[in-house]
């Protein structure tokens, strides 16, 4: 018989950890290389994992919902089917409910600990005493397996620890030898003695977002965020405290371009693109960052940095949640490209087929509520960037038009509303007036010889 182990993957060089989120095979399923057999969320992307090789799912290590290092074995594959129909192959329960926390206290603890599993999974075998490391998540170093003894938890229950206030040191832990599980973590939160257990010497972890505790009525029903919702929550309270927002609005026709559109619309299609409003606003958001550079910033501490790749983040609304992907280097696209690499893009965001840089290294960013109908949104800055697009709903509406001779009449137009939040700390209104302006001038203006 053939095992073939299934990892954790690493999903780019800063992620240190992974969550399962769903299972899409259970114990026992037949499974075919490549196909895709489990869900995992990051603190960048969402992600389908796909089958190392062919055969039959054997046992489930990891259950769903529970973090564990990456490279750490989640899974194992059966190669030998054969043998599979033939009762060789015991298999685990279907899924765990949960790896055990505790040791029997007539049970000693031995004197090593495999760091490859995080507090919530049961150690494998103790390795070698030749003093094995591994990254403890808080500033990319190397941390020893004593101090991960003494620490007693992982980098996300100190994480969690941290944003509460929490001195990890007075949670009992129910962890093998001792050590602080996320189960342990979130109790003592939902539950605190009544002498809190906070080391008031220490301070809350730099950029720390507290969410006050709301009390649960009967009937309701409670679930823990998921990864993605919580990062988003933290990121917008933090964004709010951060940066100083100010929101200004202009009115778009896009009567123009929606006739350039419907002309072009074939041709493009014949090229692979689908021809989109988000192209064109895209397009000409991009040329104006160039001629604007201080949309395209970022505060760092009392400098401002001017960025010179022009990388605009494209919000993409998901059930689970919000993504932005990153369309890089967006000015030295033609609108052709922009519209593939848009759509592109966010059907792989849709699918969890994002790569982690694809979601890193953006300077301004576009988010579109009209796709729901919404006349207009003021959105949230999308930190580090100082800048954000809203664009509202584009559709006919009445319009007061002055006519060359003088007369003013009313004309159906296909009208749409935006809207800018920016970071007042060096964005100034006039700053941002005179960039939409020109935003506003180019679209109602666009060249045709950009198609």
């Amino acid at each position: 018989m053939s095992r073939v182990d299934v990892v954790m993957p690493q999903m780019g060089e800063s992620i240190a950890e992974g969550t399962v989120s769903k299972w899409l095979k259970q114990v026992g399923d037949e499974v075919k290389r490549d196909e895709v057999i489990l869900e995992i969320s990051t603190d960048k992307v969402d992600a389908e994992i796909p089958a190392p090789a062919g055969g039959v799912l054997a046992e489930i290590k990891v259950p769903e919902g529970e973090t564990v290092e990456v490279q750490t074995v989640i899974a194992v594959i059966e190669t030998d089917v054969a043998a599979v129909q033939a009762g060789e192959t015991v298999a685990a329960e279907k899924v765990p409910e949960r790896a055990p926390d505790s040791v029997p206290a007539s049970t000693p603890a031995p004197a090593v600990v495999a760091p490859a599993a995080t507090a919530e999974a049961v150690p494998g075998p103790s390795p070698s005493p030749a003093a094995p490391t591994a990254t403890d998540g808080r500033d990319g170093g190397e941390q020893t397996l004593e101090e991960r003894l003494r620490t007693r938890s992982t980098p996300l229950v100190r994480k969690i620890a941290a944003e509460h206030k929490i001195d990890i040191t007075q949670v009992a832990g129910t962890g093998y030898a001792g050590r602080v599980t996320k189960k342990d973590i979130l109790a003592f939160i939902e539950s605190p003695p009544a002498a809190p257990a906070v080391a008031p010497a220490v301070p809350a972890a730099p950029g720390a977002v507290i969410h006050p505790s709301v009390e649960a009525w009967p009937g309701d029903r409670v679930e823990p965020m998921t990864k993605i919702r919580k990062l988003t929550a933290d990121h917008m309270v933090m964004s709010r405290r951060v940066s100083a927002h100010v929101t200004s609005f202009y009115e778009i026709d896009f009567t123009h371009i929606a006739r350039l559109r419907q002309a072009k619309k074939a041709e493009y299609a014949a090229r692979g693109a689908k021809l989109t409003y988000m192209a064109f606003i895209t397009k000409v958001i991009a040329d104006n960052l160039r001629r604007h550079p201080v949309l395209n910033a970022s505060v760092s501490g009392d400098t401002i940095i001017y960025r010179h790749p022009i990388n605009i983040g494209m919000a993409v609304a998901l059930d689970w949640g919000l993504i932005v992907p990153v369309v890089r280097n967006a000015d030295e696209l033609s609108l052709v490209g922009l519209a593939k690499q848009i759509a592109d893009l966010a059907e792989r965001a849709r699918t969890k087929r994002l790569n982690p840089d694809e979601v890193q290294k953006g300077t301004f960013t576009i988010t579109n509520p009209g796709v729901f109908g919404s006349y207009i949104g003021v959105p949230i800055i999308n930190q580090p960037q100082v800048g954000i697009l809203g664009v509202g709903a584009i559709e006919k509406r009445p319009k007061v038009m002055t006519l060359d001779d003088g007369q003013d009449v009313i004309a159906i137009r296909m009208m749409s509303m935006f809207s800018i939040s920016y970071d007042h700390r060096i964005v100034d209104g006039a700053n941002a007036d005179r960039f939409m302006a020109d935003v506003k001038h180019d679209l109602e203006n666009f060249a045709e010889g950009a198609l």
